[in-house]
């Protein structure tokens, strides 16, 4: 778990199930106010890996993407946990119409699926977590790497 609390790291998993347990590591050592970014093409395991961290943060309720309501508050956690989706953002008004400040700045750990749409937003400390397939190295092998933004 050491690995998961440095300031970056690559991991390789091959099963969604290693992809889940790499993300529950990572919410064992999440740290109130911290921010990660979560980029990665459709399909390629980041709702899973999501899925994880909300383990990690001790979340038993389920954990799917907010694609459609653009943050999913879970509370039941050690920490609140805020899984952003902004994949289907416009504008970058409708972020300060949800109040994202309040989840950016606030106690709890940031999800943000396709943060790449609002990276002006994006304060510089985030990090970064890419998720990367090879079906060379198999339909289910996954490059993680997470660094500081």
């Amino acid at each position: 778990m050491q690995e998961m609390c440095r300031k970056m790291f690559y991991l390789e998993t091959n099963s969604p199930n290693d992809t889940f347990e790499a993300g529950r590591k990572l919410g064992l050592c999440a740290k109130p106010g911290e921010i990660y970014t979560l980029n990665g093409e459709l399909g390629v395991g980041k709702t899973v890996f999501t899925q994880g961290v909300a383990a990690g943060l001790g979340i038993a309720e389920h954990v799917n993407s907010p694609t459609f309501t653009i943050v999913q508050i879970y509370e039941s956690g050690r920490l609140p946990f805020y899984h952003f989706d902004v994949y289907r953002i416009g504008d970058i008004e409708e972020m300060e119409e949800i109040g994202y400040e309040d989840y950016f700045f606030g106690g709890g750990v940031c999800m943000i699926e396709w943060a790449e749409r609002i990276s002006e937003l994006i304060p510089a400390g985030a990090r970064r977590i890419t998720i990367e397939k090879d079906l060379e190295k198999g339909f289910d092998y996954r490059r993680i790497s997470i660094d500081q933004g």
